[in-house]
């Protein structure tokens, strides 16, 4: 019996509105995709050969998301749709849009100009029967990625399929077909056409899913990773001396996949991938063999900050990624005061310290490609979150006094007033207990007569 896909209700409801109008609806893309990976599809995308304008007309709502491209958003029970029209495109000038868009009659046609042969699977609406004309259920069996057609005609037509495959490669597990792959460095021209927005936010997929070491390898064999960050492969065949088994690349490419999965956690896995990028910089081999790297953070801080601009990340999202990077030397030992591990608690913010800790595991298995239990990590854990239980003070504004009230006894505002509540804090850090405003502002006022006495 032939193998049908089971149409949800809702989508044999909208495939309604297309037949009653005399025309044909198809599921396309990651949904059919997701249903032979026997995964949970997310997102709804059908092809249709009704033009743009009439499914406008056929539906109450919708919005013209690409219009120009035939592509139309339907809002159907708060249920977000994309309908794109039946396609063929012309020759791509710019390496990623089309010089035109023609309208074509058959769903084979359209499926024709479909990136991968696993992509390029519809479903009849709303009789769930299966369209493959390239084979992409076999080879999603076979766990392989491979273009419709001509691999290079393919890539040459848009730069950002290969990165694409190099990012479902990572996803989902697969093998590159060996012509897609040895396609992708002779499209390199057309890559680099592509803007930095789409390479980030692909490159972001790969890096928040499992396993991206698949992934990142593919990248530097290929040349997109020195297309896109030169600087990681400035640190292939940097060796980090007898501690390390690995060099400085296949260094931060272990710890960036043993940092915690997902977009929500992707700052540690960019910090796990550029905490170590500034080592050619600063490296310095002594006679012996062995080798320093010597405020190796500040400098990796400092291009990650640069890396992640270019790329476009969000100002949030490299505040977050520099500051691992720049804390992830961290060191504890057991002689540490409380007063110290508060002070480290205001440094690295405790809404940090999670995924610096989580960072830090990362790259202790980047040394050796094993896990191995930190139990300095599980002791200092216990004595954060022990003086974390307690009233503290880990910021100015935890402090029982503010500005207006050292204003009050005569401190003007300004840099002096500023340096009081700095000195504040440190009192407070050394003996919580003076953290009442009886307490601090003799000693406010003690403070700010001493920087008068000594300017």
């Amino acid at each position: 019996m032939e193998q049908k896909f089971p149409v949800p209700p809702l989508l044999k409801e909208i495939s309604g509105y297309f037949k009653n109008a005399g025309f044909s609806a198809y599921l396309v893309g990651g949904a059919v995709r997701d249903f032979f990976l026997k995964k949970e599809a997310n997102d709804w995308d059908i092809a249709t050969d009704a033009p743009p304008q009439e499914v406008t007309r056929l539906f109450r709502r919708t919005i013209p998301t690409g219009i120009e491209h035939g592509t139309v958003t339907v809002i159907y029970k708060n249920k977000h749709i994309e309908c794109t029209t039946f396609r063929t495109e012309s020759e791509y000038i710019d390496g990623r849009h089309p010089t035109a868009v023609s309208y074509t009659a058959t769903i084979e046609d359209d499926l024709a100009r479909r990136d991968f042969t696993m992509n390029a699977i519809a479903v009849s609406l709303p009789d769930g029967r299966i369209v493959d004309p390239f084979n992409g259920r076999a080879d999603i069996r076979a766990g392989l990625i491979q273009t419709v057609g001509n691999p290079l005609d393919r890539f040459l037509e848009d730069g950002l399929r290969p990165v694409r495959a190099v990012r479902f490669a990572a996803q989902l597990g697969f093998t590159v077909n060996v012509n897609t792959l040895a396609a992708i460095s002779q499209a390199l021209h057309i890559t680099q056409k592509i803007s930095i927005e789409r390479f980030r936010e692909e490159f972001t997929k790969m890096l928040a899913c499992p396993a991206p070491l698949t992934g990142l390898h593919l990248m530097e064999s290929t040349g997109l990773l020195k297309l896109f960050i030169p600087e990681l492969i400035a640190c292939r065949g940097v060796r980090q001396g007898s501690y390390h088994r690995f060099d400085v690349l296949d260094h931060s490419f272990l710890v960036c996949n043993a940092c915690p999965a997902g977009m929500d956690h992707i700052h540690i896995r960019l910090a796990g991938l550029f905490h170590d990028i500034g080592k050619p910089a600063v490296r310095k081999e002594a006679a012996d063999g062995s080798c320093t790297f010597y405020r190796h953070e500040a400098v990796s801080e400092k291009m990650t900050r640069s890396i992640m601009r270019r790329l476009k990340y969000s100002n949030a999202e490299i505040d977050k990624t520099a500051h691992l990077v720049a804390e992830h030397m961290f060191h504890y030992d057991y002689s540490w005061t409380d007063a110290a591990v508060r002070r480290f608690i205001v440094r690295v913010g405790k809404e940090n310290i999670d995924d610096l800790f989580a960072l830090r595991k990362a790259d202790v298995f980047g040394l050796t490609d094993t896990y191995t239990e930190l139990y300095f990590l599980v002791e200092f854990t216990a004595r954060i979150n022990k003086i974390l239980k307690e009233e503290g003070v880990y910021s100015l504004k935890d402090l029982a006094v503010n500005g207006k009230d050292l204003m009050a006894i005569g401190i003007p505002a300004g840099k002096h007033l500023g340096l009081v509540l700095h000195d504040l804090l440190e009192t407070v850090l050394d003996d919580p207990a003076q953290n009442t405003k009886e307490a601090l502002l003799p000693i406010a006022a003690a403070l700010y007569e001493r920087i008068q006495r000594f300017q």
